[in-house]
């Protein structure tokens, strides 16, 4: 190269260098720091607020909640924390053992079909099998039928509102959080080591236990720490199937009571018990480096089953899938054409219909601005303060909705008193209840709970852009509002949408804070279902039982498809 090129390509590289320098960052990238930490204070908020609303209790009020309603729902609440997490991840882990370490027939569907419980809320499978499993029901009516027997008095099952119930049936619709990290651990676990170990000696069995099962830890924990937290976020199942867990504590406490301190303090407790799920997960993903080398080697082949032992790991595999989602499906598509033909579609439904649909829409728009805003921050000045803003804002998926209601209600009333008196002051007339009687308050209830879904959504989509087209944008004079606007949101569409998928039908199927929150007289789809539930009037809440589970199929569908993807480029 001549000296004259070699000097044109310094003086081009020391432009460059120049214009990066000129360009807009400061300020502006400091401002959406300033935005994403503001979005960060918003959602703690309501734990503030709760401690506030904690400490308003009279000196008594603790010593009588500790003895009366703490301890036994504490005790309720460990017991069926402990017995889900046992059935989650022994189904979990055992079924993404045989779908991604064996070859059978149909072995394709189950992959996929072993999320579709995460399409039933946890309340739906409660509330279809309390009908189907009533003594008059449908299955102890034929079972007494083929046994010979005439009466609900000289033959029935066991009472499914009890513990094992609800452990039993929150089981199947939580597994497939412990199934699908799990299945990916095992898929990318390498042949090398299975190989290592057949030569020493080890039998399949061994290999499981002592090998394949160890390194799958990390991914075991992530996935039964966020079944658990579920549990624990879950008021329908919970209170239909008689436990008294601390979620059902809170909202007796404050509703039926009226004892807002009293039902803060019970909401701390959640708090340290979500605290310890979080430090399980931790505990789980310390050795999740060593665990994720294996990733490098060769991947295992999957052992084939023929004949018999074939078609039974199908039948095995697909009993879940059954239990979890086709028996509610099928009872709520019977149910609900019998109803729409004896019925129609009442006015009141289709009412609840569009409230649902505008209170998840508008909440999804403001989940997605406000994840934008943390994401794109972290990406602009990557470091220490993004990261701890993006781990702030992260805290409500964390919180049961029941925790993020009491916080949301007090700072919210504040507020709306505040507006109130002073309209009355100006013009003689106040809005009254304002932000909690349009919607607003479950609205940020809703932000709060699903912030951390669009921010991981935004950021994986982030991930995927070159910093050099970053750069690049400098370069030619945009800030970063402008590469924002022509760049990043253009090509992180398919991310957006995702995260806009999930946090929609998120916010459709929330019960806890819904019934909390929502306007006087605005009912959506699911607090229909709980009122139709409570009244024992099952066929009259299968319609909007079917609408719920219908919407929850697509997110199902679309991470099926993604874990199917990340599968063949690791295979």
């Amino acid at each position: 190269m001549t000296t004259t090129a070699l000097t044109a390509a310094a003086k081009t590289q020391a432009g460059a260098r120049s214009a990066l320098r000129r360009a807009p960052r400061g300020r502006t990238g400091r401002a959406w720091v300033w935005a994403a930490a503001g979005v960060a204070v918003l959602v703690l908020i309501p734990v503030a607020a709760l401690l506030w609303q904690a400490v308003q209790g009279s000196e008594g009020l603790w010593s009588h909640l500790w003895a009366h309603v703490l301890l036994p729902a504490l005790g309720q609440s460990l017991i069926l924390l402990g017995g889900v997490g046992v059935v989650v991840i022994a189904l979990g882990t055992s079924l993404a053992w045989l779908v991604a370490r064996h070859d059978f027939p149909g072995r394709r569907i189950l992959d996929w079909a072993l999320l579709l419980p995460l399409a039933v809320p946890s309340y739906i499978i409660a509330f279809v099998y309390l009908d189907l499993m009533h003594p008059l029901g449908p299955v102890q009516d034929t079972l007494r039928a083929i046994l010979g027997y005439a009466s609900p008095r000289d033959f029935r099952l066991p009472d499914i509102r009890s513990m094992p119930g609800a452990i039993g049936l929150l089981g199947l619709v939580l597994y497939p959080y412990v199934y699908l990290p799990v299945r990916a651990m095992f898929a990318m676990q390498a042949a090398g080591l299975l190989e290592a170990g057949r030569m020493l000696g080890c039998s399949r069995r061994a290999l499981f236990w002592r090998l394949a099962l160890p390194l799958a830890r990390p991914a075991i924990a992530v996935g039964a720490s966020l079944a658990l937290m579920e549990a624990l976020n879950d008021i329908g199942a919970s209170e239909f199937l008689g436990v008294r867990t601390l979620t059902v504590s809170v909202y007796s406490t404050w509703v039926t009571r009226s004892d807002l301190p009293g039902a803060a303090q019970i909401a701390l407790v959640m708090l340290v018990v979500v605290a310890g799920l979080v430090a399980l997960e931790r505990l789980g993903r310390r050795r999740q480096r060593f665990a994720g080398g294996a990733q490098r080697l060769r991947p295992v082949t999957p052992l084939r089953l023929h004949g018999l032992r074939g078609w039974l790991a199908f039948g095995l595999g697909a009993l879940p899938v059954l239990l979890g989602f086709g028996v509610p499906l099928a009872w709520l598509i019977s149910e609900s054409v019998t109803r729409i033909g004896t019925a129609g579609i009442s006015a009141q439904l289709r009412t609840e219909t569009l409230n649902t649909l505008l209170l998840s829409a508008g909440a999804t728009i403001a989940v997605l601005t406000g994840g934008a805003l943390v994401a794109f921050a972290a990406r602009l000045r990557p470091g220490a303060v993004t990261a701890g803003i993006g781990r702030l804002a992260s805290l409500g998926y964390a919180m049961p909705g029941t925790v993020i209601a009491l916080g949301v209600l007090v700072p919210v009333a504040g507020l709306d008193r505040l507006i109130d008196t002073g309209a009355r002051a100006l013009f003689d007339a106040g809005p009254g209840l304002l932000l909690l009687g349009s919607g607003i308050a479950l609205g940020y209830a809703y932000f709060v709970r699903f912030l951390a879904i669009s921010i991981g959504g935004i950021e994986s989509g982030f991930s995927q852009i070159p910093r050099s087209l970053d750069h690049a944008a400098r370069c030619l004079g945009h800030g970063p509002g402008a590469s924002f606007r022509r760049l990043h949101l253009p090509l992180t569409r398919p991310a957006l949408a995702a995260a806009a998928l999930l946090v929609f039908v998120d916010s459709m199927k929330e019960l806890s804070a819904t019934l909390l929150l929502r306007p006087v007289g605005v009912e959506t789809l699911a607090t229909h279902l709980y009122g139709e539930a409570a009244r024992g009037t099952y066929e009259e809440g299968a319609v909007a039982a079917l609408a719920i589970v219908a919407a929850g199929i697509a997110p199902v569908i679309a991470l099926a498809r993604l874990g199917r993807r990340k599968s063949t480029m690791v295979g």
